[in-house]
C-alpha cells in the first residue's frame, strides 16, 4: 500500500503547517498575559511619587515646627533667666524700702527750727539725711526709682487709695496726698503708693488703662509681679 504523503516536503503539508500556526499564536497569547501592563505599571509609580511627595512635604512642616518650637523655648527660657538676674533683688530691695521709710520719719520727728536751735540735733539730723540719701543711691543703682503720684491721676495699677476726701477744686480721681511713696524696679512695679484721691470734682476726660501704665520715661510699667 502506498503512502499518499510520501515523497512530499514539510512545506507541502498545508495541515502540519496549519497545527504549527496555531501553536505560535497560542505561546503568543500566553506571553502577552505573562508580561505585565506598561501603563498601569506607570500609573503604580506616579500613585506612588505623589504618595512620597505628600510624605516629604508633612515631614518637613514638622521638622520646621518643631525647629520654631525649640527656637521659642529657647527664647522664653533666654527670658525668664534674663529676669531672674534683674529682679533678683526685688525682695531685699522692697525690705529696704521700709529702712528708707524710718529713716523720713526720723526727720520728720523734728522741725527745721528745733535743729537750729541744737546742734547735737542739727549734726543727728544732718546724719540721718545723708544715710537716707546713700540708701536712695543704692536702690536707684539696682533699678529702683519712686513713682511720682501727688496731683497725679489716680491709677489702680500703681497706687492704693486708703481714703477719698470731698474737693471740688481738682478733676475727681486725682492724687491729693501721699502716705507711702510707690517704687518701680525697671518696668516692674515693687510696692504701690498709699494715697487720698479727691471726689466731688469734675469728671476726668480719659481713663488710666487696664494692666500697664505709662511711665515718664515712655515705656509701659509691668504690674503683673
Amino acid at each position: 500500500m502506498t503512502n499518499e504523503n510520501s515523497g512530499k516536503t514539510p512545506e507541502e503539508n498545508p495541515e502540519q503547517d496549519s497545527d504549527e500556526s496555531l501553536i505560535a499564536e497560542e505561546d503568543a497569547e500566553a506571553s502577552a498575559e505573562q508580561l505585565p501592563d506598561d501603563s498601569d505599571e506607570s500609573e503604580d509609580l506616579a500613585a506612588r511619587n505623589q504618595e512620597l511627595i505628600a510624605l516629604v512635604e508633612i515631614l518637613k512642616n514638622e521638622r520646621l515646627l518643631a525647629l520654631a518650637e525649640a527656637e521659642n523655648a529657647g527664647k522664653r527660657a533666654d527670658k525668664r533667666i534674663a529676669d531672674s538676674a534683674k529682679y533678683a533683688v526685688s525682695n531685699i530691695c522692697k525690705a529696704l524700702l521700709q529702712v528708707a521709710d524710718n529713716l523720713g520719719r526720723a526727720l520728720l520727728a523734728t522741725s527745721p527750727q528745733a535743729r537750729e536751735q541744737n546742734e547735737m540735733l542739727k549734726n543727728l539730723a544732718v546724719g540721718v539725711e545723708l544715710t537716707a540719701k546713700e540708701l536712695t543711691t543704692v536702690l536707684e543703682s539696682q533699678g529702683v526709682r519712686r513713682v511720682e503720684s501727688l496731683n497725679q491721676a489716680f491709677d489702680a495699677n500703681l497706687h492704693n487709695a486708703v481714703q477719698e476726701v470731698e474737693n471740688t477744686s481738682v478733676t475727681s480721681g486725682t492724687v491729693v496726698q501721699v502716705l507711702q511713696d510707690g517704687y518701680l524696679i525697671h518696668d516692674r512695679l515693687l510696692r504701690p503708693a498709699m494715697v487720698v484721691v479727691s471726689r466731688g470734682g469734675p469728671k476726668r476726660v480719659t481713663e488710666a488703662s487696664d494692666g500697664a501704665h505709662e511711665d515718664p520715661d515712655g515705656g509701659s510699667v509691668d504690674t503683673t509681679a
